[in-house]
């Protein structure tokens, strides 16, 4: 049997769903496709009414990296999404549509396609010395995982643009400040507080909760697929430039990079 990407437990009326590819979590569509599974699978569960999404080892999700991933590695090692589709931004798109509510509880680097990850949940608890990123430029590439869309939608378009461009990275502390992540804790009791608010949002009437929620994303979850297809776009585009090639390089190395502009 092909070892799990993510484990699920069930206590109602909250269910734990954790990413099991520490220490890095990284991200595919194999790992994917289990999350929108477990999410759609929890949401069919009258007795669950909230997850909480959490990770194991050091890191909540340190980036996305297909290659890395489904051969069990640990070390980040970025690569430009195929030209055929994105299988994992489609998978990305049914995480995202699931009806339950999310809290999201962050250890460690939420980068790249690990901040993606975060955004999709309703509510990220955040260690005080977490890092988050949208460091995507900093490998000549373009944002991916819907970012463009959920980013400025939680700290407003001048912050996203900043965060974007640059590729900067904010503590967990600085991330709850301009309102990235909903509370920032000390890493001893993450889990617990973002158990403590799936449970909150689990108390009142659960068809009204999934009512409101479906409400509040409803324009979110219409934009995303397009916002998903021009960043798969540009990132095919992108791939091909000597930068691209050059960031990914750097990334592989631990180096600085030194972009030319072509």
């Amino acid at each position: 049997m092909a070892e799990q990407h993510v484990r699920v437990s069930r206590e109602a009326p909250v269910a734990v769903v954790e990413l099991a590819r520490g220490p890095n979590n990284l991200l595919g569509v194999r790992m994917l496709t289990e999350l929108a599974d477990a999410f759609e699978e929890l949401a069919s569960d009258p007795a669950c009414r909230a997850i909480v999404l959490c990770a194991e080892g050091k890191h909540f999700c340190a980036g996305m990296n297909l290659a890395a991933e489904e051969a069990g590695t640990a070390k980040a090692e970025p690569r430009p999404q195929p030209e055929a589709g994105s299988p994992l931004y489609a998978q990305a798109i049914r995480l995202f549509s699931a009806p339950l509510p999310v809290v999201a509880a962050i250890q460690g680097a939420a980068i790249g396609g690990g901040l993606g990850l975060a955004l999709a949940a309703d509510f990220r608890v955040a260690a005080d010395d977490a890092r988050l990123a949208a460091s995507f430029t900093r490998l000549g590439l373009h944002h991916g995982f819907g970012l463009t869309e959920t980013l400025p939608r939680l700290v407003g378009a001048q912050r996203a643009a900043r965060m974007l461009y640059t590729g900067e990275e904010i503590s967990g502390a600085l991330a709850a400040e301009i309102g990235l992540c909903d509370e920032a804790v000390p890493a001893s009791g993450l889990r617990a507080r973002a158990h403590d608010l799936a449970t909150a949002i689990a108390g009142p009437a659960p068809l009204a909760v999934r009512s409101v929620r479906a409400t509040l994303r409803r324009e979110l979850l219409a934009a995303l697929p397009a916002a998903m297809d021009r960043e798969h776009a540009e990132q095919v585009r992108l791939s091909r430039t000597r930068d691209a090639r050059e960031g990914i390089k750097a990334a592989r190395e631990r180096r600085p990079p030194v972009f030319s502009g072509e």
